[in-house]
């Protein structure tokens, strides 16, 4: 069967509102690598945004999986509640709540904020991005194409400016945008929660300056508003800490995740600060697969493997090799105006070397000239003009070597094309 037979497929049977990035129809994969239905190879530099940081196909992930299989297939996760209470970032008492998707996670600690504070109130950042749930759209501050077209928002959300270097916009002018919003908009005392991600996944993988994080920090506590970190995307060693909050020196009251927790089956929680998660009344929270315990034992094997394999360390080496062969790129490649990231969560952006202007048409090619050459690159940012690594961690050393030279060859052919 060929890939294309396959896409006429899926566009007959699959609704268009549904993105894809990539025509590539997978058959199998193995750690960093996937070949499609044609046999092509591919190094795969998305990991299906940060799902598996652990590789596909992880033999201990699967064997956890397969064990759980034979036993039974309907909750049972105390064990990785305790575990998550125990690593996510606070000093204080935690318990946690189990959900499906990052999404779900989000509309669940904004549920959990609400009813602990007695208030309505939402402010979240331009650029970030929260899932596709109308409360999760509404936190979310892109336009298209999360918003667009589906109707009027969530009432009581607000966004103010997040920090973006390369476009002008510094710490100062995000708390200036907070500090506007309450003399123009909103009082501080109905608001219920502050979310943010600690790097921003789809706005372009712009990171929170630590200062950023803790101004709101010390707003939210001056308020007694509730915190909320996004770490869907970040969780997991991805940023080079279990959790990118490590980072800052100070703690959320609540954290959100996903992704990377389960190896790719689907599972998302919620852990925060006990005292807020036991605000809502018995049967207030929950889902029918919240807690499957076929992504619980694929959690709990994530956690062992990051352990055991020292990931957050290996996710620091590897990002720093990819920064420093990325500045090798740039020394001939001027539209690159910026690499960022922090651990293995990397991004280049792309700008016109005259006007400077966002270079949407550039980064894409990039990527579909690495596509043809056998890698797997994903672009984002408010303006498409960014391309964001995320190959799992656990990459070999050999696959890592031969996506660089690819990722050189495609910013090459892309100048020239």
């Amino acid at each position: 069967m060929l890939n294309a037979e396959v896409a006429k497929r899926r566009d007959d049977a699959i609704s268009r509102g549904v993105g894809m990035m990539t025509q590539i129809y997978a058959d199998r994969a193995l750690n960093a690598e996937v070949w499609d239905i044609e046999g092509n190879r591919y190094i795969d530099f998305a990991a299906g945004i940060a799902v598996v940081n652990t590789g596909h196909c992880h033999p201990k992930v699967m064997a956890a999986v397969t064990a759980q299989m034979a036993r039974f297939t309907h909750t049972n996760y105390i064990r990785l509640a305790e575990r998550l209470n125990d690593k996510v970032p606070g000093p204080w008492k935690k318990k946690t709540i189990f959900v499906t998707t990052g999404a779900e996670a989000c509309e669940n600690a904004v549920k959990i904020a609400r009813i602990a504070t007695g208030r309505n109130a939402v402010i979240a950042f331009g650029g970030g991005f929260h899932g596709r749930t109308f409360m999760g759209m509404s936190l979310t501050g892109k336009v298209e194409p999360y918003k667009k077209g589906f109707g009027a928002m969530m009432p009581d959300v607000y966004h103010v400016p997040f920090p973006m270097g390369p476009h002008g916009i510094s710490t100062a002018d995000a708390m200036k945008g907070m500090e506007k919003l309450f003399k123009a908009d909103l009082d501080p005392a109905r608001v219920a929660a502050i979310i943010f991600e600690p790097v921003q996944g789809e706005g372009g993988f712009y990171p929170a300056p630590t200062d950023l994080v803790r101004a709101i920090r010390k707003l939210c506590d001056d308020h007694g508003i509730v915190m909320i970190a996004d770490e869907v995307q970040t969780g997991f060693a991805r940023t080079g800490n279990l959790f990118a909050m490590e980072a800052h020196g100070v703690a959320a009251d609540l954290t959100t995740m996903a992704k990377g927790l389960a190896g790719g089956l689907p599972l998302a929680a919620v852990t925060g600060r006990a005292d807020l998660m036991d605000a809502a009344n018995p049967g207030g929270l929950g889902g029918t697969y919240a807690g499957n315990p076929l992504g619980i034992a694929a959690a709990n094997a994530v956690l062992d493997v990051i352990e055991e394999e020292d990931l957050c360390a290996r996710a620091n080496e590897l990002g720093s090799r990819l920064k420093q062969r990325l500045e090798a790129i740039r020394a001939t490649a001027p539209e690159i105006i910026d690499i960022r990231g922090p651990g293995f969560m990397v991004a280049v952006e792309f700008a016109d070397p005259g006007s400077k202007a966002p270079d949407a048409g550039f980064t894409n090619r990039v990527r579909l000239e690495a596509q043809k050459r056998g890698l797997i690159l994903l672009t984002c940012g408010v303006y498409g003009n960014v391309v964001r690594f995320l190959a799992p961690i656990t990459i070999p050393d050999a696959h890592f070597a031969e996506a660089m030279d690819i990722l050189e060859a495609a910013v090459a052919a892309a100048r020239n094309g």
